[in-house]
């Protein structure tokens, strides 16, 4: 799909302004709870975020402009997305604003090295999001089958059926420890459950309206991480 370069800009632009204010509003959970802007793992962790969002975004507007769009789509057609997304995004709050709150009062002592794993961690997702987008043009933000398109079963959907998730998932629990806390765990783990119910409704959808999803489930029997779920 070719899109007019106005159009692509646009995204840019749309898809950079997005980034800054998440990271805002993220910055404004983890510095109003700590109470302070001396939080070196907070600095990190949104140093990590913004390079590496940074890089999605460019190389989605230059390789892959209509797939950038595709991930500006907010609004989930199906309700029982939109419930599970709301819900998530509290339990995301809650992770951010607890960090915070513990790097306060002190509760955690997390060593600088097991940080610097976690942080290793949250790269290696942002990795294997960038291997996604790589190899499957339909990554949209929302549940949907766009006409036209197919089942990709390659690069990382040769190992689990939603990699996409996967690498969310190792970005959400690394960043507790990323951020200098135990407490965070918490309310991080909460959004598990959440995952699951997504992806598996998600799966529903896909049987019904993808060509060839179902001979491609029998292909790849992991859903999640590789060789358990």
């Amino acid at each position: 799909m070719t899109i007019p370069r106005s159009s692509a800009s646009s995204s840019g632009v749309i898809g950079f302004a997005w980034l800054l204010l998440m990271l805002l509003a993220m910055a404004a959970m983890l510095f109003c709870s700590a109470g302070t802007w001396r939080y070196w793992e907070a600095w990190t962790y949104l140093g990590i975020l913004l390079t590496a969002s940074s890089l999605i975004i460019t190389d989605l507007l230059k390789y892959s402009p209509a797939l950038l769009e595709r991930r500006l789509r907010m609004r989930e057609k199906e309700t029982r997305q939109r419930w599970i997304v709301g819900s998530a995004w509290l339990w995301f709050v809650a992770t951010h604003v607890t960090a915070g709150l513990d790097q306060r009062f002190g509760g955690s002592e997390i060593s600088a090295l097991a940080v610097g794993i976690a942080d290793a961690f949250v790269i290696l997702g942002y990795g294997v999001t960038f291997w996604v987008f790589r190899v499957n043009p339909y990554a949209s933000r929302i549940i949907e089958v766009e006409p036209g398109q197919r089942v990709i079963s390659t690069g990382p959907y040769a190992v689990v059926r939603h990699p996409m998730y996967s690498g969310g998932l190792l970005i959400h629990l690394a960043a507790p420890l990323a951020l200098g806390s135990y407490w965070a765990l918490l309310p991080a783990v909460f959004i598990l459950p959440l995952l699951v119910a997504r992806l598996r409704h998600e799966e529903s959808v896909l049987l019904r309206d993808l060509a060839g999803y179902r001979e491609y489930t029998r292909q790849t029997r992991h859903r999640l991480v590789p060789g358990i779920w």
